[in-house]
């Protein structure tokens, strides 16, 4: 196991407090958009969470009124449209592998959007586990936009499993702006709050979580990812085994032990 407290991204901040990790990007004075550098250290920082002993939760804060402008127009798109077909694969297997890291990181992932969320910030508020915005929020899928498919790093995939098939089909397919109302009514917001208690109540949602259980948590994370493509006997099967590696863990034993006890329990993630 690591210790990822101590990290020093150069192209992000990065914060922790207690077991719990806090990422904001980093050019609010362009919205916080992408580069190059930032998809990957971003896709190698969740790749190196899986090892972390030392954090429990991922929050995803904005900077400066916004969460994410996507990739940027300038030092992204402007270079692509010069690579050649070898150079353009690299690129979005790279982008894919950053929505890999998040889903397979094993550790719950919050998203607090406010302002713009689009593109690939849309992607990563998507691939969280957790999403909770302002009433301002303004999230867009909008690769069409840019001549591209809405087939973007398992936007396919994984949008229709929040907000269903058609609801999906229309954001991907015109790029439109999803409000904050229409986001929660449809199940891709948790909910809305205020711009002022936006970053606490994700931080008491994260600090609810690292209280509880952290190694079935993950256990939980990787079922929800895995069962997606399983048939519904397989997917019994899959947690039947998973529950049975959870009842190994001391913490099961420790919250037999505070109920007949009649006391909270406290988890230690073992």
């Amino acid at each position: 196991m690591s210790k990822m407290a101590g990290l020093k991204p150069k192209h992000f901040l990065w914060e922790t407090e207690g077991r719990i990790a806090r990422i904001r990007l980093d050019r609010p004075e362009r919205k916080n958009p992408l580069t190059f550098d930032s998809y990957a250290e971003l896709r190698d920082t969740f790749r190196d969470l899986v090892y972390a002993d030392d954090v429990d939760a991922v929050v995803f804060l904005p900077n400066g009124g916004n969460f994410c402008s996507g990739g940027d127009v300038h030092d992204i798109i402007g270079p692509l449209v010069k690579m050649d077909i070898k150079e353009l694969l690299a690129f979005t297997r790279m982008t894919g592998d950053f929505v890999k890291a998040m889903l397979n990181c094993g550790k719950p992932i919050i998203s607090a959007v406010d302002g713009v969320a689009v593109g690939a910030g849309a992607i990563i508020a998507m691939a969280s586990d957790i999403r909770i915005a302002t009433p301002e929020a303004k999230t867009a899928f909008l690769f069409t936009r840019v001549g591209l498919a809405g087939c973007d790093m398992g936007a396919c995939a994984i949008l229709p499993r929040i907000i269903g098939q058609g609801r999906a089909a229309e954001l991907l397919y015109t790029g439109r702006t999803m409000s904050a109302a229409e986001g929660e009514r449809w199940g891709f917001y948790n909910r809305l709050v205020e711009p002022s208690a936006l970053e606490a109540d994700a931080l008491d949602m994260a600090a609810r979580i690292v209280s509880g259980p952290t190694f079935a948590h993950g256990i939980t994370k990787t079922q929800l990812n895995q069962e997606w493509s399983m048939g519904l006997d397989q997917a019994i099967e899959a947690e039947a085994q998973a529950q049975a590696i959870c009842m190994q863990t001391a913490d099961f034993e420790r919250a037999y032990k505070a109920f007949v006890a009649k006391e909270k329990p406290v988890f230690e993630g073992n």
